[in-house]
């Protein structure tokens, strides 16, 4: 089983000196590896039908610059310029595993197949974590310090102790916008994978309709409101990006105003990630099956509710909620939300609605809010529920071809 826990460091000047300098290193390294791939990739491809063999002549191709490739190269590295002696040999590696990673994302998609976009080189400042891969054993950790390669103790807020039996794997020290962060993942293979063997019926089933007119509304009609983080902190948000906008570029002025900005996206993010924890916790203690609608956030994001669609982060909460899930036992189905306000939820009859009508009124006397009837209606999905049959068997009493 495998967790990860995150501090907050406290460390000295002299050791935020050295992590900062080696940030920069990382950086400037991941950069050079990033352009050697796609020089490669540059000088490799040839459009058939624009070269032509016998006017032209075909160099022969390069080798690719792989991962063990590379790794071997960063002896010369060091040799040519000897701050990179001063980093850990595994941190330096992880930066080439992190270019593999991105790049085989972009021209080979990842295991589902999708593709992300085109690499970007990483800009003054863009590098923002140090990655320690070997095992920090257990005499490493002392009290409220964490003993780190090359850095020594380094002090932190243990706010919460690591679990018995548990091992510290691998440990990611990031800067974040107001202080230093380490976060550590952490095993225990005597805990065996979480294995959930529910199956979905009527009376452990949750169904949850989630909207941007309150967050979600479930199928027992209880209502959960949205905060609108985003949406309350944007006055202050548009008062500091005016100010930062006056700021006189490369002035130390300017460099504070971009660490006011930053602080107050963290405070959203951070509000935000505790909603959703919150929510998630509390729909988990209900029952033991979670439904909700398989929507398409990443086009939703791209419309024109899209700063409501992100405030509301419902990417983040279901992702929230599938790791609070498996830990807890509990399953999450996802259904298809096609005509899920539309349908009754008692005869399963169409019911035509625009945005806004917000009641649901059928001809069989049912009369539901329109976020709760769609959330019965996405529990009656997950549990197989026979309200669609039962309406086509009442329509057509026959037995024929509707």
């Amino acid at each position: 089983m495998r967790l990860a826990y995150q501090y907050r460091l406290r460390p000295t000047k002299q050791q935020i000196a050295t992590f900062e300098n080696w940030l920069e290193l990382c950086r400037r390294q991941y950069n050079y590896r990033l352009a050697e791939r796609f020089n490669w990739w540059e000088q490799n491809r040839c459009n058939v039908d624009r070269c032509s063999i016998i006017s032209c002549g075909i160099a022969p191709l390069k080798d690719k610059p792989s991962y063990y490739s590379q790794k071997r190269d960063l002896t010369n590295t060091k040799a040519l310029f000897s701050d990179y002696k001063e980093i850990p040999s595994h941190t330096l590696q992880d930066v080439i595993a992190r270019v593999e990673k991105t790049f085989d994302r972009w021209l080979k998609g990842d295991g589902k197949g999708f593709k992300s976009g085109r690499p970007r080189f990483k800009g003054k400042g863009r590098y923002h974590s140090l990655a320690f891969p070997d095992p920090i054993k257990p005499e490493h950790l002392t009290g409220k310090f964490i003993q780190l390669p090359k850095i020594g103790k380094v002090k932190m807020i243990l706010h919460r102790p690591i679990p018995d039996g548990f091992k510290i794997k691998t440990a990611t020290i990031t800067c974040k916008a107001d202080n230093w962060y380490i976060s550590l993942s952490l095993e225990d293979v005597t805990v065996p994978s979480t294995k959930v063997d529910v199956i979905p019926a009527l009376d452990n089933t949750l169904g949850i309709d989630m909207g941007l007119k309150s967050f979600l509304v479930t199928s027992d009609k209880q209502e959960v409101e949205i905060p609108r983080h985003y949406r309350k902190s944007e006055k202050k948000l548009k008062r500091l990006q005016r100010q930062l906008s006056r700021r006189k570029k490369g002035s130390k002025r300017r460099q504070k105003s971009i660490k006011r900005v930053a602080k107050s996206h963290l405070k959203v993010a951070n509000q935000r990630k505790d909603f959703h924890y919150k929510t998630a916790l509390c729909l988990l203690k209900q029952s033991q099956v979670i439904a909700h609608e398989n929507l398409n956030i990443k086009g939703l994001a791209k419309s024109m509710l899209a700063k409501s669609v992100n405030d509301a982060g419902w990417g983040q909460f279901l992702q929230i909620l599938n790791i609070k899930a498996a830990s807890a036992g509990c399953l999450i189905v996802a259904v298809n939300p096609n005509g899920t306000s539309q349908e009754c939820s008692d005869c399963g009859a169409t019911v035509p609605k625009t945005l806004a009508d917000r009641w649901h009124s059928c001809q069989c006397g049912a009369s539901y809010d329109r976020d709760h009837n769609a959330a019965r209606n996405i529990k009656h999905r997950a549990v197989g529920h026979p309200v669609l049959s039962k309406a086509r068997e009442m329509s057509n009493p026959l037995g024929g071809v509707t």
